[in-house]
Formats: C-alpha cells, sequence, structure tokens
C-alpha cells in the first residue's frame, strides 16, 4: 500500500469533493481518482460513496479512515526518529564485542567511557560468531571491535592486511583449569595415561577454537584427549568446568577469582598456556569526530599504563 494513497484518502475525507482534494494533493483529478480506486482495490471494498452530494464514506470507510490516520501517524514519526537517529550518528559510536570480553576487560577499559556518553553499545554481537565481528567492522555496522588475537586467529587477518588500526588495551593468558576437590583437580592430565582427558572444547564459531587448537598441536604427544562438549560461549565452558564434567581451557580474567579460592586449577604445565592480546580495532577511513577522540583517550591509557577511570578523573 502507498503512503501516498492515504494521504490522498485523508484529503478526500477533508474536502468531501475530488477536485479539491486533487488540488490540495497537487495533482490532475483523474490522476487523484485512479490512486483513490487504487487504493480501494488494495483494501478489498469500497471506501467512498459516489453517490452522494458531498461524498461520504462507506461503512467500511468509516472503519478504515481512523486506521489510516494511526498508520500515516506512525509514518511519520518513524521519520522523524530516523532523521533524528541519522542526525546523531556522527556523535555515536557503535561498539561491539563477545560476551567473555563484556565480563572481563570491558569493565576496566570501556565501561568508564560509555559513562561518559558517545558509546553505543551492540549487546547483539555477544551472539556473533568470530567473522562477523572483521564483516561488522568492514561494513560500518560498528565503528569499533574489542577482541582477543592470537597468532592463530586467521579470522582477523583481512584487518592486519586491510586499512584497520588497532591498539592493544592488555593481555591476559589462555589456561587449561579444572574443578577441584578434596584431593586436588577433578581432571588432569597426570592422573591417569590410560583414560583420556574429558575436554570441554569451543565450537568453531568462537574465536577461542583457533587458539585452543593451535595449543593442543603444540602438544601433540601429550595425554589423550575426549573431546565431551563444544560451546561457542567461554562463559558457557566456564558452567561446564564448574560443573565437573571435564576440563577447559578459559582466559585467566574469566576465572582469577575461581583460581584465587580454589574452586578451579590450572593443569598441565606452562607449554599449555597461551597469551592473548586484547585488542580495539577500527577501520582507519572511518573518520566520525566522537570516534577520532575516544581513540585518542584510549592511546593515552595504553601509553601511560592508566585505567579509563583514572585517565577520566584527571579530565
Amino acid at each position: 500500500m502507498d503512503i501516498a494513497w492515504l494521504k490522498d484518502f485523508e484529503a478526500l475525507v477533508a474536502q468531501r469533493n475530488f477536485s479539491r482534494a486533487a488540488e490540495e494533493r497537487n495533482v490532475s483529478q483523474p490522476a487523484f481518482s485512479r490512486r483513490i480506486r487504487a487504493l480501494e482495490e488494495d483494501v478489498g471494498v469500497k471506501l467512498i460513496d459516489r453517490q452522494t452530494l458531498p461524498l461520504s464514506l462507506t461503512s467500511a470507510g468509516e472503519v478504515f479512515l481512523p486506521q489510516a490516520r494511526s498508520m500515516l501517524r506512525t509514518y511519520h514519526e518513524t521519520l522523524e526518529r530516523c532523521q533524528t537517529v541519522d542526525a546523531a550518528a556522527e556523535h555515536v559510536i557503535r561498539f561491539a564485542t563477545s560476551q567473555s570480553l563484556y565480563m572481563t576487560h570491558y569493565k576496566t577499559h570501556i565501561a568508564p567511557l560509555v559513562e561518559e556518553g558517545g558509546l553505543d553499545i551492540d549487546l547483539n554481537s555477544t551472539s556473533w560468531s568470530a567473522d562477523q565481528f572483521v564483516t561488522a567492522l568492514q561494513q560500518r555496522y560498528c565503528d569499533v571491535i574489542l577482541t582477543y588475537w592470537h597468532p592463530a586467529m586467521d579470522f582477523l587477518a583481512p584487518l592486519e592486511v586491510g586499512k584497520c588500526d588497532y591498539l592493544v588495551l592488555s593481555r591476559d593468558d589462555f589456561l587449561p583449569v579444572s574443578k577441584t576437590d578434596a584431593i586436588g583437580p577433578i581432571h588432569s592430565f597426570e592422573k591417569n595415561d590410560k583414560k583420556p582427558v574429558s575436554l570441554l572444547s569451543y565450537g568453531t564459531a568462537s574465536a577461542l577454537r583457533a587458539v585452543l587448537d593451535f595449543t593442543l598441536r603444540q602438544n601433540i604427544d601429550g595425554p589423550k584427549i575426549l573431546v565431551v562438549n563444544q560451546n561457542a560461549l567461554a562463559i558457557s565452558v566456564k558452567a561446564m568446568i564448574m560443573e565437573g564434567f571435564g576440563m577447559g581451557w578459559l582466559p585467566r580474567e574469566m576465572c582469577k577469582d575461581e583460581l584465587s579460592s580454589g574452586q578451579l586449577q590450572i593443569v598441565g604445565d606452562e607449554n599449555y598456556v597461551s597469551q592473548l592480546e586484547v585488542r580495539l580495532y577500527r577501520a582507519r577511513e572511518n573518520t566520525k569526530p566522537t570516534l577520532n577522540r575516544l581513540w585518542d583517550e584510549m592511546k593515552a591509557i595504553v601509553e601511560t599504563g592508566e585505567t579509563s577511570a583514572s585517565l577520566l578523573q584527571r579530565q
């Protein structure tokens, strides 16, 4: 249904005359009449009683009129909201990251800046697959992404060779951990060489899957491992580890409290630990003023070693 037809209908109801309504809508009377008939054909009933003078509405037309006005009102309100959002777009930075980073490094490095304004957080990104972050940045669906980085994460390669800048905000360890009992870790590489170690792994959509595969390839002569579950989210892998279903790899920041309390314990030696960088990426051609300001602030944080909160306090 054409919005113009609804406007025509509203004008005809107000004027009760085809000629005057056509003049108001700035079209010829024959063209105006054709549009009214097209509206009636689309609705499937007669809306105008052409046998009366002045023109009147049919019973169906009386029902349709308030709905037509409601549709036009919604249409205009939507246009107004879209124009407002578009006008503000130059001042809003669209930010995306994974759930594990929202729960850890985001709190230290990004959250204080959100409170200062200018950041629009896309929580839908928590369910994105790893390569979707790259596509979102390349297609300007978001302005910045916060992601883990490791040499094995080849899905980030397009950003490395493309026109993108990045900052290394912090680093994290990717650790093999197990739930503990009174004796020690429930699942361990050393417990039983004959029985495979139960592994809670990551699905292919997870950025951390590539790091886990790399780590296991580096220790191909190690104990046998049986994958008992795969999950895209580190928080879900952690939940399964905490229930004792197997051991698995987690970023240290995600499990530091459980390691400190003794609920979890690192299993295996340093050969099973991988180093992760936490990087903030932006498209170099994105010259949005608020993004440039954010980037300068984050660069200052990296260079001085301060937190976002302490930098903002000084400002």
